[in-house]
């Protein structure tokens, strides 16, 4: 541990000591959208502070989230003895959850009792007792689905019989959300068939910044899947200089199935500190939905989700590691692939031969009433294939011709979703109880040209890589892979926005470009030759809560 990460660490443990248990309790519900689980889970300051910066929202370098909690409670005298500063430009937090807050800091504990009443027949009592507080409640209410961002109606009906002042503070909030333009519509769930970019009071930075790539990802120059790619990006063991070193890969062709391989780490954004108020006018940005279509997803059910878990590898003729915390992995995509309609199929520790059968069985079946298929492969990787647990190597390609137009009709003009999580290279072991899922200490290899030869020449396919050639991806023994872990908290927190899967990738792109393991990074990178937007449905039940 470096003395700047040594000093940041007795910051936080500086923090911890400053606030009492009610203090903390606030600082998690205000960081449930960021950590994606129940915040009454989090039991200390210091827990709640690793898992921050477990997910690389807070660092030494990126104090920001941590500026903004304290001045959210009202502490912001302990932020400036601290040298944390002023309120930061950059939110993390969403309005909404912050509106909770603000409400629950309003209601004595009088008008509490009364909205328990008048809740009891609507929530469980053990819910209700004299020790669950406000925010308890307001959890309570959001996963029974009784409040949302976009849904406020229940909470003004029972404030107008406990505390009508407060509906006040909520038509505030509404009003702000109503003139608020780009990413706050589709927070709101209202059509955007025009994306118009303005920097509102309650718009972040980087909300910004993601649409900004957003549009980008739509209006970059494509790449002929029948072109070569080159990159020039640095060596394995040079990964810190990832973020300035990745190259994005924009061909020009004539070619009428394209493939788009990007990485936006090199997308700048100007910190708004620097930033004139001239500068901070963003001009408006628009798609033409005509031009730009989107994925029809009108089915009963998605289709299904395969899921190829390979964690043991004692039988493989290769020396490789077994895959521990793989399953945690399983699990987060299970849960939220089942969320959003899929049927998901697992298939554990499949060898070359079973992973081809399983991919060839499902590409024979009838997928004419289904929206889409995706297929998630969790293995040691190499060079632009993945690892039977026998230790064959098994090409992406044949893992993806199977459901090309010409093998499977019933797929055709649908889209074709694969996600790997495995190595492209490999790179030394830094950090305590992280391990990179590649084959070893072999010498590092690039596969630059993989990632386009592993695309069928075929439109309607997106491939979605944990890492950039020549670079290991990173899993954490307890919980998961930095990749996997980030791609379904983005999909919770993004599908109900309604953004499109190429603008959840970019979001997984930057959130796991931030983590490091001692000195090693990591990038994903996504290539597809999709034709139109995959937008899937906003399911009807509340969001999954992972951990």
């Amino acid at each position: 541990m470096s003395c700047q990460e040594m000093d940041f660490q007795m910051l936080l443990l500086k923090v911890g000591k400053a606030l009492n248990t009610e203090e903390v309790k606030a600082l998690a519900f205000l960081c449930t959208d960021l950590l994606g689980r129940n915040p009454a889970n989090v039991d200390s300051a210091a827990d709640l502070f690793s898992r921050l910066t477990n997910r690389a929202h807070l660092s030494p370098e990126e104090p920001h989230l941590l500026t903004e909690l304290l001045h959210t409670i009202h502490h912001p005298r302990l932020a400036r003895d601290l040298g944390l500063g002023e309120q930061p430009c950059t939110v993390r937090i969403p309005p909404y959850r912050k509106l909770l807050y603000s409400l629950s800091e309003d209601i004595t504990a009088d008008e509490l009792r009364d909205i328990k009443f008048l809740l009891n027949k609507e929530l469980p009592r053990r819910k209700l007792e004299d020790n669950v507080t406000t925010l308890e409640v307001f959890l309570e209410m959001e996963h029974t689905d009784m409040i949302s961002s976009t849904h406020l109606n229940t909470l003004e009906t029972i404030f107008e019989s406990v505390c009508p002042m407060l509906n006040n503070t909520i038509a505030q909030f509404k009003a702000q959300h109503e003139h608020s333009t780009g990413i706050i519509a589709q927070e709101t769930c209202q059509p955007n068939p025009t994306i118009s970019l303005s920097h509102q009071g309650s718009q972040t930075l980087l909300e910004t910044g993601l649409n900004e790539m957003i549009e980008e990802s739509h209006s970059s120059a494509t790449t002929s899947m029948n072109s070569v790619l080159d990159c020039s990006g640095s060596g394995g063991h040079e990964s810190e200089a990832l973020a300035s070193d990745v190259c994005s890969l924009n061909i020009n062709s004539n070619s009428s199935a394209s493939l788009q391989v990007r990485s936006d780490l090199n997308t700048s954004v100007p910190s708004q500190e620097n930033m004139t108020s001239s500068e901070q006018q963003i001009p408006q940005v628009t798609t033409n939905d005509e031009d730009l279509g989107t994925y029809p997803m009108t089915a009963a059910k998605r289709g299904v989700c395969l899921i190829v878990n390979n964690k043991d590898f004692t039988k493989s003729r290769v020396h490789l590691k077994n895959r521990t915390g793989t399953d945690s992995d399983e699990r987060y995509l299970r849960i939220v692939f089942e969320w959003l309609s899929f049927d998901v199929e697992v298939h554990k520790d499949c060898n070359k031969e079973k992973m081809l059968d399983v991919v060839r069985k499902l590409s024979e079946r009838d997928h004419s009433q289904a929206d889409c298929v995706v297929c998630c492969v969790l293995s040691h990787g190499l060079e632009g294939s993945v690892f039977g647990v026998d230790g064959d190597v098994v090409n992406l390609r044949d893992l993806m011709e199977p459901f090309n137009g010409c093998n499977c009709p019933s797929l055709t003009e649908k889209p074709k979703l694969f996600f790997i999580q495995a190595c492209q290279g490999t790179s030394e072991q830094r950090a305590i109880y992280l391990e990179a899922d590649s084959s070893g200490p072999n010498p590092v290899c690039s596969d630059a040209l993989k990632i386009k030869e592993s695309i069928p020449a075929d439109a309607d396919f997106l491939l979605g890589m944990a890492t950039v050639p020549e670079f290991v991806s990173y899993r954490d023994k307890i919980s998961g892979t930095w990749y996997i872990q980030s791609f379904c908290q983005n999909l919770i927190q993004m599908v109900p926005r309604k953004l499109d899967l190429i603008s959840i990738l970019t979001k997984v792109n930057a959130d796991v470009s931030r983590k490091t393991a001692g000195k090693g990074k990591q990038m994903p990178q996504p290539a597809f030759s999709l034709r139109k937007r995959v937008v899937f449905p906003v399911p009807k039940i509340p969001p999954p809560i992972i951990s």
